[in-house]
């Protein structure tokens, strides 16, 4: 497995990336700093961690900063969010307005403008309800957060996160993609994805092979106490997980069950 670093990606974007690797955050959060060519001010995307190298390494690629905004309330992306905007001197947009410093809020249909920048905002719930992806029109790219990594699939965290709106997401990138009008995708973990189309066909495909593991699993698994169907389906269907992973992989088995047990029936 290649290891990722970080770097500077086409003329608008560096990734600082976060000493926070786990198996949950990859090699760790990465740290978007966005700035049209020429310009002076910037913005950054989803501070992270409240680790100070991190910090200072985003405040010298960042320099002059117009705007912090966060895909999502995470801890790894949001938690460091206030003290790094108070240390620049700007605010901080989110959809939730408790993540939010300064007034200004963040929805989808937005478009951030810092001296020649344009970033476009794309309501992207089902990791969390609260993630948003922001599209750089002039780089054909979308940041996803967490609704899509760099490498491996995410987490629909349930109750928070809720498949249908998941599924939706996927399907709204896939249409932009379809479009051409991204045609790469800058995660908020792992390295960058080239391709954008292939990335969220496999994304789309490999939820929809879930969602029937885990109805044949309960097919399979019968009767049973409700209350530790979760588990049980996780240690049929993510058998081949790592188990430190299934926990995470519980969340999204709950949000699979809410998902079929609504519209979808199992």
């Amino acid at each position: 497995m290649s290891t990722w670093s970080g770097g500077a990606f086409g003329e608008r974007a560096v990734c600082v990336l976060a000493d926070n690797a786990s198996p949950m955050t990859l090699d760790g959060t990465n740290t978007w700093v966005l700035r049209e060519p020429g310009a002076s001010r910037s913005v950054v995307v989803d501070p992270g961690p409240p680790l100070p190298a991190h910090l200072d390494a985003v405040r010298d690629a960042a320099g002059d900063v117009a705007v912090v905004l966060l895909t999502h309330h995470h801890l790894d992306h949001s938690e460091a969010a206030r003290e790094f905007a108070e240390s620049v001197g700007c605010g901080v947009r989110a959809l939730d307005p408790e993540y939010r410093w300064g007034s200004e809020g963040l929805g989808d249909g937005d478009v951030v403008e810092v001296d020649g920048l344009e970033v476009h905002v794309v309501a992207t719930p089902g990791h969390t309800a609260d993630s948003l992806s922001f599209v750089l029109p002039a780089e054909r790219t979308v940041l996803t957060g967490d609704t899509v990594l760099g490498r491996g699939t995410t987490v629909v965290a349930h109750p928070d996160g809720q498949l249908g709106a998941y599924l939706g997401s996927l399907d709204r990138l896939h249409a932009l993609a379809s479009e051409h009008e991204i045609t790469a995708i800058w995660p908020g973990h792992g390295p960058v994805i080239s391709a954008a189309l292939p990335a969220l066909d496999y994304y789309i495909a490999h939820r929809r092979e879930r969602l029937a593991q885990v109805r044949e699993a309960v097919a399979a698994l019968g009767a049973g106490e409700p209350e530790t169907l979760p588990r049980r389906v996780v240690e049929l269907v993510y058998a081949d997980v790592d188990p430190v992973l299934w926990g995470a992989a519980e969340l999204s088995v709950r949000a699979q069950l809410a998902y079929l047990r609504g519209d979808h029936p199992l």
